[in-house]
């Protein structure tokens, strides 16, 4: 057998590992969900992880990649900042409200007080809560349901 043929087994063979992986992350993920629907934030996250397993070994396929250096980058992933925003509403105002607008003055918000806020991962929706107040009189936002998006794989 040769070199080629080798690596070509083992590539095959990782990608079937990252695909196994990602129907079992999306299997837990919907053993995880409750009454509403809601999905645990761990089990999405090992959904993704999966998911970017199985992209990462198909693209190896095509260019030879090396399994063992694969685990380096996957390690690298964790130290990459992400912002998260959290919205609680939007209004839409013409540039005479804007520029009337001074200290003191209030922008009604098109949500209610009871609805859920908006959390975003780099402008991506990726779950939805309540804000609370910490201990330490800090703004905070208590999740209440994760959100499926075009990033993560629909079961």
């Amino acid at each position: 057998m040769s070199d080629e043929t080798e690596n070509d087994d083992e590539l095959d063979m990782a990608a079937a590992m990252a695909e196994i992986e990602a129907e079992e992350a999306a299997k837990k993920a919907a053993e995880n969900a409750d009454d509403d629907g809601e999905l645990d934030m761990a089990a999405a996250m090992a959904e993704i992880e999966a998911e970017e397993a199985a992209k990462q070994s198909a693209s190896a396929v095509g260019g030879g990649g090396n399994v063992p250096g694969r685990e380096a980058s996957k390690e690298a992933i964790y130290d990459v900042p992400v912002e998260v925003s959290v919205v609680l509403g939007q209004a839409d105002l013409r540039v005479h409200q804007l520029l009337k607008l001074g200290r003191g003055a209030v922008v009604e918000l098109n949500r209610k007080t009871d609805e859920p806020v908006d959390v975003l991962a780099d402008n991506i929706l990726i779950a939805r809560g309540e804000v609370t107040v910490t201990d330490d009189d800090k703004l905070g936002v208590t999740l209440s349901e994760i959100v499926r998006s075009l990033y993560t794989r629909a079961s």
